[in-house]
C-alpha cells in the first residue's frame, strides 16, 4: 500500500443501527504514516458534515476518486485502542446482539478513554462584520448568529449558540453561513481521564560517591544527606515519597540533581486499587475430589484447543481452590487468566485472595472503580504487567493477550447479561474469546443454569463434580417455616418464632447470622385502609416503595421520590404498610434485640463512604452479630463464624411471570443457605414461606439440584424455552401507548408474512404478542413486546435484524424506539 492513496473503513458513533456499516474515508497524506486499524478518528458525516467520532476497522487502497471521498479530519489516538481480536469481536457482537459496531467497540473500552467532542463556530479572519451581515441576507436567524458571534469575540461553542436560541434551531443558519464561507467549524476532543505522571528521583552515581559528596555535619545540608542516604538504599523513588519521608523540599531534590547525584525523570504512574495488607499465601492443597477435577480441567487447558467445562460443586466444596490451581498452571504455561464474578461485592474478597497467590500481577475491573483506576488497570492488563484479571461482567473484554483460561464463577447469575446496549451475555463473549485463543472456559456453580447443565448432559461441555464440602462438614440443616401458621398464631411480622429462637441461640453462642430478603426499602406498598388507594409512580406503572430511612416513597425504576403523606390524599384515611423490605426487617430486629448491632447490605446502604467492601469488612472483623441483605449476601461470601442463615420470604421470586422464576428461586435459596457452616462449626438455615409444599422450596431445602434439573428441563421442553429454543424479544417504546401497540402489531404482521416464505415453513417458529412488558411504563415511556420463539442461528438473526432495520426506517414509527434482544433477563 506504500505510495498509494489510502482509505479507512470506519465504524461511526453517529450511525444508527438502521444505517450501520463501515464507511469509507480518504486518509490525508499527513495521517497515512501513523493511522492504523483500531484507532479512533474524527470524520464528517451526513449532509451537514457533522463532526463525529469513529473507530478504524481496516486500512486499504482507495478504490474511488479522492474528490468523491470525504477525508479523515483528525486522528484521536496515538496507538490502537483495540487490537485485531477486539475489532473482530466488535463485528461479531454487532451481528449477534443487534447493535452497531461502534457501540460494541465502545463497550470494550474503559470510560477514561471516552472522548467528549466540542464544536465551536468561528468567524473566518478574512471576513469583515459587514461581509458577514451581507452573507446572512434577510434571514433573521442568520443575522442573529452573526450578532451573537461578534458579541462573543468572534467565536462561540455550539452549545452556547443553541442556548441563546432557546427552542429555535440555529442549525440551518449555521450551515448557510458556513457554506457561504463566513464561518469555520472547529471540533476539539478531550478525553475523560488523562495519564497520571509522577516525578521519580534516580541515583545517578554509585552510593559510595554520593554519600561522599554530602555530609551530615554541614548545617546547610542535613536534608541533602537524608535524601541521598535514603536514595542510596532504594536506588530510585518517587519525588513525592522522598520529600514525605525525609521532610525535604523539591528545591533540595533539584539541588542534588544539579550536583549530579541524582536525576529527576517523569514517568507514568498507575492508579491502583489497594487490596490492603496481604501476606503471601501457601500453595493450594486440594483434596482427592478437587484434585481429580483439577487434573481433568488442566488436561483440557493444556490440550491446545478451545474447550468448555462445567464445574458443579455444592456450596463450600472449594471451587475457588480449584480455580487458583488452574490459574497457576495457566501462568506456568506462559498464558493469562480471567476470572469473572457476578457481584461487585465479591471482588474485594477475591482480589485479596488472588493477590496473596499471584502478587502484583493481578488486576481488578468493575464499575465501582474510579474512572482513573479503571483506565490504569486496563493499561496494566494491555501492557502485560497484569496476567490475572478479576472482575464483573464487563471485565470479559479485558485486553489480555495469550489468554489461556476464563472462569465464570456462579455462572447461572443473570447479572452476566447486560441490560444496556449492547445487550451481550458475558458467557457468550467468553466462549468467543476462548475459541479465538484456544483457551479453556470453566463455568462454576453449585446451581448451574438449566442451559449449562443441558449442554453438559448432552456432551457439549465437559462435566466435573464436587459432591462434598472442602472441610468435610455437612451441609447446613434446613428447616422450612410455614408463615401461614405464624399468622394463625398472631405473628404478622417478618421474623417467625422459630427464626427468632434460632437468632437468640446464635447470639448466646457468639456466632453470626445472615438474613436474606431480595427487596430493599421498608414496605413493598403503602395503601389506604379506608378507600384502598395506593400511591403509584407518576412516570412508571408501579407502586411506590416506602423507605423508612428517609421517610419517603420511592420508585426503583425511574428514581422518582416524594414524602410519605400523613394521610390518604384521596380520602384522608389512615395509611397501612404492606409487605416488607430490608429496612423494615432491620427495624424489627432492632426491636427484638435492642442491644444488638444489625448491619444492612443493600443498594440503599452502599455509598461512597460505606462501600460493599467496608460493610463486609466490618461484618467480618468486628463480628457484627446479624447481617440483613439483598442478593448481595446470597452468593460467594465466605465467613467462618456464620452458622445461621434465614430466608425471610422464599415466595418473593417464585410466582413471577417468567419461565426462569423457578430456577432463580431454587438458585437463590440454595446459594444463601450455603453461606452457613462454612467454617468448623455446624450450620443451620431457615426458609420462611407461605407455600412450604412447593417442590422448588422443598428441593432447595434438600440441596437436591439433580431432581430440580430433571423436573425443570421437561418443563422447558414443553414450553419451547431455552435450551431447546431461544426467545427473540422485539420491544417498541414511546410516549403514546396506542402508537407503541400499533408499531408492535406491524412488527408481528410483517414477520408473519415473511415466515410464510418457503424457506421458513418447516421451521418451528412461534410468535407471541404484542403484549405489554412486565412493567409497561417506565419514565413516561410505554413498552410493548413481540416475542419470537425459534432456534438462534445466523439465518434467524438476519431475519430479526432486517425486521429491526425496516422498523427503524418506517415513517409510521416516528418517536418510537424499536430494539431487539435475545433471551432477556427481565
Amino acid at each position: 500500500m506504500e505510495g498509494g492513496v489510502l482509505a479507512a473503513r470506519v465504524a461511526l458513533s453517529a450511525a444508527t443501527y438502521a444505517i450501520d456499516k463501515p464507511y469509507t474515508y480518504l486518509v490525508p497524506q499527513g495521517l497515512a504514516p501513523t493511522l492504523r486499524a483500531g484507532m479512533r478518528v474524527l470524520v464528517p458525516f451526513g449532509a451537514g458534515n457533522r463532526r463525529t467520532e469513529g473507530i478504524v476497522l481496516s486500512m486499504e487502497p482507495l478504490q474511488t476518486p479522492p474528490e468523491k471521498c470525504k477525508p479523515v479530519l483528525t486522528q484521536l489516538d496515538e496507538q490502537p485502542v483495540l487490537e485485531e481480536e477486539g475489532l473482530h469481536l466488535a463485528v461479531w457482537m454487532a451481528e449477534r446482539y443487534f447493535c452497531t459496531v461502534y457501540e460494541a467497540a465502545r463497550a470494550m473500552l474503559p470510560a477514561g478513554l471516552y472522548f467528549s467532542l466540542q464544536n465551536r463556530y468561528r468567524v473566518r479572519p478574512e471576513v469583515s462584520q459587514a461581509q458577514a451581515e451581507a452573507a446572512a441576507g434577510k434571514s433573521e436567524l442568520a443575522q442573529k448568529v452573526v450578532e451573537l458571534l461578534y458579541a462573543a469575540g468572534g467565536s462561540a461553542e455550539l452549545g452556547h449558540i443553541r442556548a441563546a436560541f432557546g427552542a429555535r434551531d440555529p442549525g440551518p443558519a449555521l450551515r448557510r453561513l458556513t457554506e457561504r464561507g463566513v464561518l469555520a467549524l472547529e471540533t476539539s476532543a478531550s478525553r475523560g481521564v488523562g495519564d497520571k505522571r509522577e516525578r521519580v528521583a534516580v541515583l545517578a552515581i554509585p552510593p559510595e560517591e554520593a554519600l561522599a559528596q554530602v555530609s551530615p555535619r554541614r548545617r546547610t545540608a542535613p536534608m541533602r544527606y537524608a535524601v541521598t542516604e535514603l536514595l542510596c538504599a532504594l536506588g530510585e523513588a518517587s519525588a513525592k515519597e522522598l520529600c514525605y519521608f525525609t521532610g525535604a523540599s523539591m528545591a533540595t531534590l533539584r539541588s542534588l540533581a544539579k550536583s549530579g547525584i541524582l536525576t529527576l525523570e517523569e514517568r507514568e504512574a498507575f492508579r491502583r486499587v489497594d487490596p490492603g495488607p496481604v501476606e503471601a499465601a501457601e500453595p493450594v492443597t486440594l483434596n482427592e475430589e478437587q484434585q481429580r477435577a483439577f487434573e481433568g480441567l488442566d488436561a483440557l487447558a493444556s490440550a491446545g484447543r478451545a474447550a468448555a467445562a462445567l464445574l458443579w460443586g455444592v456450596t463450600g466444596s472449594g471451587k475457588t481452590q480449584v480455580y487458583l490451581k488452574l490459574i497457576q498452571a495457566t501462568l506456568d504455561r506462559g498464558k493469562s487468566a480471567l476470572v469473572l464474578v457476578p457481584e461487585i461485592a465479591l471482588t474485594p474478597q477475591l482480589l485479596r485472595l488472588f493477590t496473596a497467590h499471584f502478587g502484583s500481577g493481578v488486576a481488578v475491573l468493575h464499575s465501582s472503580l474510579r474512572a482513573g483506576e479503571r483506565y490504569d488497570e486496563w493499561k496494566r492488563i494491555r501492557s502485560g504487567a497484569a496476567r490475572v484479571v478479576v472482575g464483573t461482567r464487563s471485565a470479559v473484554f479485558a485486553p489480555l493477550s495469550d489468554l489461556g483460561l476464563v472462569v465464570l464463577d456462579e455462572e447461572q447469575e443473570g447479572s452476566y447479561k447486560s441490560e444496556q446496549v449492547p445487550k451481550y451475555h458475558a458467557q457468550e463473549v467468553a466462549k468467543y474469546r476462548c475459541a479465538r485463543w484456544n483457551a479453556l472456559l470453566v463455568l462454576g456453580s453449585a446451581t448451574p443454569s438449566v442451559e449449562s447443565m443441558y449442554q453438559a448432559q448432552t456432551g457439549v461441555y465437559h462435566l466435573f463434580t464436587l459432591s462434598r464440602r472442602y472441610n468435610r462438614q455437612k451441609l447446613p440443616s434446613v428447616e422450612i417455616v410455614d408463615l401461614k401458621e405464624e399468622l394463625r398464631g398472631g405473628n404478622g411480622g417478618s421474623i417467625s418464632a422459630p427464626l427468632r429462637r434460632a437468632l437468640e441461640e446464635n447470639l448466646a453462642r457468639g456466632e453470626q447470622s445472615i438474613l436474606f430478603l431480595n427487596r430493599r426499602g421498608a414496605s413493598r406498598m403503602v395503601s389506604c385502609g379506608e378507600c384502598g388507594a395506593v400511591p403509584t409512580c407518576p412516570r412508571c406503572s408501579v407502586y411506590l416503595t416506602y423507605h423508612s430511612a428517609n421517610g419517603r416513597l420511592m420508585c426503583h425504576y425511574c428514581g422518582h421520590s416524594e414524602p410519605l403523606p400523613r394521610s390518604c390524599p384521596q380520602c384522608g384515611g389512615l395509611l397501612s404498610f404492606q409487605g416488607a423490605g430490608t429496612q423494615r426487617v432491620q427495624s424489627e430486629l432492632e426491636s427484638l434485640f435492642p442491644h444488638t448491632e444489625i448491619l444492612r447490605l443493600d443498594a440503599d446502604a452502599v455509598s461512597a463512604t460505606h462501600s460493599h467492601e467496608a460493610l463486609l469488612d466490618r461484618f467480618r472483623q468486628e463480628k457484627v452479630p446479624i447481617l440483613v441483605g439483598t442478593q448481595m449476601v446470597a452468593k460467594g461470601l465466605d465467613f467462618e463464624n456464620v452458622t445461621l442463615v434465614g430466608v425471610i420470604s422464599a415466595d418473593q421470586s417464585l410466582y413471577l411471570d417468567d419461565y426462569r422464576a423457578a430456577e432463580r428461586t431454587f438458585s437463590l435459596l440454595t446459594q444463601v443457605v450455603g453461606r452457613a457452616g462454612r467454617g468448623s462449626k455446624t450450620g443451620q438455615a431457615m426458609i420462611q414461606t407461605f407455600t412450604p409444599e412447593n417442590d422448588v422450596i422443598t428441593l432447595a431445602a434438600r440441596q437436591d439440584y439433580g431432581s430440580f434439573y430433571r423436573q425443570e428441563i421437561e418443563m422447558r421442553r414443553l414450553r419451547g424455552c431455552p435450551p431447546f429454543r431461544d426467545l427473540f424479544v422485539l420491544t417498541a417504546s414511546g410516549l403514546e401507548e396506542g402508537a407503541v401497540f400499533r408499531a408492535c402489531l406491524r412488527l408481528r404482521e410483517t414477520l408473519e408474512a415473511w415466515l410464510r416464505g418457503p424457506e421458513w415453513r418447516e421451521r418451528p417458529v412461534q410468535i407471541l404478542g404484542p403484549a405489554p412488558a412486565s412493567v409497561a411504563k417506565v419514565n413516561n415511556r410505554y413498552r410493548y413486546r413481540v416475542t419470537v420463539s425459534a432456534r438462534n442461528d445466523r439465518s434467524m438473526r438476519r431475519l430479526v435484524a432486517h425486521l429491526l432495520r425496516c422498523a427503524q426506517q418506517d415513517k409510521q414509527n416516528r418517536g418510537i424506539s424499536v430494539y431487539a434482544d435475545t433471551d432477556p433477563m427481565d
